[in-house]
């Protein structure tokens, strides 16, 4: 439960406080605009529409999703190099947005690992100081 809770806050913390953090290092002068684009760079989650389920949360959507493959993320790098500083915010809204879900994924992997039987058989009995006695998996 509380692992839950803090996954979520890191998954929509980085989602939508990172572009504003983002926006003031990178774009002081129009930060409100470029925090406001790269929020706004959510919109590449609207492929998850084309999924079945749409939404699953034991599924990873990097890789799986077209707007979270690694052809996607070779086009949000090659906008980093385009002039103009929107269509950098942009790049780097969809990059992070990846980065972010990759965290997620990452912390998702953790908690199957954190449930699976074969982490808890490995916990079979308690020793004098509370610590748990760990055996090897045969």
């Amino acid at each position: 439960m509380l692992f839950d809770i803090f996954r979520n806050f890191i998954h929509y913390g980085f989602h939508f406080l990172m572009p504003i953090a983002f926006g003031y290092l990178f774009w002081r002068k129009n930060w409100k605009l470029a925090a406001l684009i790269m929020i706004a760079t959510m919109a590449i989650d609207l492929d998850h529409l084309l999924a079945d389920p749409i939404f699953d949360p034991e599924r990873c959507g990097i890789g799986f999703h077209p707007l979270h493959s690694f052809w996607a993320a070779v086009v949000y790098v090659v906008l980093l190099f385009m002039p103009s500083w929107k269509l950098k915010a942009i790049a780097v809204g969809c990059l992070f947005h990846l980065f972010t879900d990759s965290v997620d994924c990452y912390m998702g992997s953790l908690k199957k690992e954190m449930n699976s039987p074969i982490t808890l058989s490995l916990v079979t009995e308690q020793c004098p100081l509370g610590m748990p006695n760990i055996k090897k998996p045969q």
